[in-house]
């Protein structure tokens, strides 16, 4: 059981460190929906951090009615929130294979559908067979030719990149050549049809698939193709403007693998200031937003750095931001390309004028460092996964399976962790965290926990409660893991169940209710676990408590300021 004064004080010490760095979140998009969760990543710099008190509880088994989940059918990865409509009220907007759903964000049902055209509709008894199967026997031949058989669905998913903006529409990027605006039927109403209100077909020049969506701080929704096509378009779809990033020559022929491993093979961050970062297959970019085109000029902002890439493909990582306030270091994080991947800091803005460099790098790489999950020491391992943010922090997971089997090609060892990934024979273990040392300007491991396992879910890090919370694995069962973000101490799981709460590369996400809810191969899941009064009580008190050292700093800081001034005007 929890104990009682090890809760308070954590959370109490987690409130005043959140105090001292509520300036490292990244400022509010104003275009993006008015909530905590618009996009994938949660917002513009692609942080995974949420300001909002996720669970605190004892390790247990989560009874049933603590765990909502819909069958909104198959490769529903994300879920948007929405912000208030007329009445007071917010809808999560999701899409998968064959639908568009909007989600009532009280209750967790589905408040109205809208069935894709042109695509193979999919039935809970689908669903239901391939989970009971895999309850069953989810490891051996028998079980990864099953798995197969399910991947090969999500050969026709055309629509994994999407956003919510403030007026509550949705867009879709189709890999057919595409970007969709639906919105409500009736505007302002939350259970009306979803309706699709325009479409912006890309330009003949504009080749490849999608990689992601974003949007600028004025207002643009950007992308950027496989192939190094950036694209900003207005909401509207009245205008457009379209570049190539640098060192694209040639990127169509430069896909290592049939789906998924283009030149570019990730989302684009974007920053306040404009600038847009995108991580190619061997290089990390910085391009400009001038508010009309973009700029690839260095007297703009702009820059390029190659990074290491041994094996080929280039990193499967989404560029994080970190650092947003005046004095803070400004950096951005990415994984490298190599077998056994580094994670990289580097340099966002001008290169600090006494920064001598790292011996054999290039300037602006302000810090590298091996992953080798601690005493695993692993000699390969990469991530499909954008690098989790917070303060100085980064945090990358273990996402290689054990004991592939002789006979599965090395190729297709992502079927271990797709939909065979919580069994012990393969599922792999190992969260580390990396920090930036701003005063020493090195970067150093901050810890490692290799007693729990994320096969494949995207962690998320709730602020507030200074927590990293995934769905991992334990005894073959799926579970919800939360860790100490300054320790990496484990300080609780919930058991959810078996295959039906399989993640499969979805994102942890905490909602603005403090509720976790995830993805799964065949619909959505909601934990509404019933607090212990006790564990609810000190929760809301800290809540409380956060607010109190919140004004008081600013109250401190204020009268610093106001002495100062003093100070200054004595000296006139």
């Amino acid at each position: 059981m929890m104990n009682k004064r090890k809760v308070m004080s954590a959370l109490v010490a987690s409130c005043i460190a959140v105090s001292a760095t509520a300036a490292q979140l990244s400022p509010k998009n104003p275009h993006l929906a008015d909530s905590q969760y618009p996009m994938p990543h949660g917002d513009a710099a692609q942080q995974d951090v949420m300001p909002v008190m996720g669970p605190v509880d004892e390790t247990r088994q989560l009874k049933a009615s603590e765990i909502e989940y819909i069958p909104v059918g198959p490769a529903f990865f994300g879920a948007y929130t929405s912000g208030e409509y007329p009445d007071g009220k917010r809808v999560l907007w999701g899409n998968g294979l064959d639908r568009i759903v909007k989600i009532d964000f009280d209750s967790h049902e589905v408040l109205t559908t809208r069935m894709l055209e042109g695509v193979q509709h999919w039935t809970e008894e689908d669903a239901d067979s391939a989970i009971n199967y895999f309850d069953e026997n989810n490891t051996g031949l028998f079980a990864l030719a099953r798995s197969f058989k399910e991947a090969q669905k999500l050969r026709s998913l055309a629509s994994v990149y999407t956003l919510l903006d403030n007026t509550n529409t949705y867009f879709v990027a189709n890999k057919a050549g595409y970007i969709e605006a639906y919105s409500d039927a009736e505007e302002g109403v939350r259970g009306s049809a979803i309706e699709l209100k325009r479409t912006f077909t890309y330009p003949k020049e504009m080749t490849g698939y999608a990689m992601g969506l974003n949007m600028t701080y004025d207002g643009w929704i950007v992308t950027i193709t496989e192939h190094g096509k950036l694209l900003a378009v207005k909401p509207d779809f009245s205008e457009y403007r379209l570049a190539d990033i640098q060192h694209n020559e040639g990127a169509a022929d430069k896909s290592t693998k049939p789906t998924g491993y283009g030149w570019v093979r990730n989302a684009p961050s974007v920053g306040d200031d404009g600038a847009i970062y995108i991580a190619s297959q061997q290089y990390m970019h910085k391009v400009m937003w001038t508010g009309d085109g973009f700029s690839t000029k260095e007297e703009d902002g702009a820059w390029v750095e190659a990074y290491d890439n041994s094996w080929g493909h280039g990193t499967g990582s989404t560029p994080s931001l970190i650092g947003f306030d005046g004095d803070e270091d400004k950096l951005v994080v990415i994984t490298d390309g190599n077998a056994a991947m580094n994670i990289n800091y580097y340099w966002r803005d001008e290169i600090p004028a006494d920064w001598e460099g790292l011996p054999g790098h290039p300037r602006r790489l302000a810090g590298t460092l091996p992953v080798k999950m601690g005493e695993q020491d692993l000699d390969e391992i990469q991530s499909e996964q954008s690098v989790v943010v917070h303060g100085y922090g980064a945090l990358v997971v273990n996402n290689n399976p054990r004991n592939r089997p002789w006979y599965l090609p090395k190729q297709a060892e992502a079927l271990l962790l797709s939909f065979l990934g919580s069994h012990p024979d393969h599922q792999p273990f190992g969260v580390q965290k990396f920090e930036w040392d701003a005063e020493k300007n090195e970067l150093n491991v901050a810890w490692v926990n290799n007693g729990v396992s994320s096969p494949s879910a995207v962690p998320i890090i709730s602020q507030p409660g200074n927590m990293v919370y995934l769905i991992g694995a334990r005894e073959n069962k799926w579970t919800l893991e939360a860790m100490d973000w300054s320790t990496g101490e484990s300080e609780f799981h919930y058991v959810i169940g078996g295959q039906r709460y399989n993640p499969m590369f979805a994102g942890t996400l905490l909602d603005d209710a403090g509720r976790i809810h995830y993805g799964t191969p065949w619909g959505r899941v909601r934990l509404n676990p019933e607090l212990p009064a006790r564990e609810s009580t000190l929760v809301e008190d800290v809540k409380d408590m956060g607010s109190a050292v919140s004004d008081a700093v600013e109250s401190a800081v204020g009268a610093v300021a106001a002495k100062a001034g003093e100070l200054m005007d004595s000296l006139k």
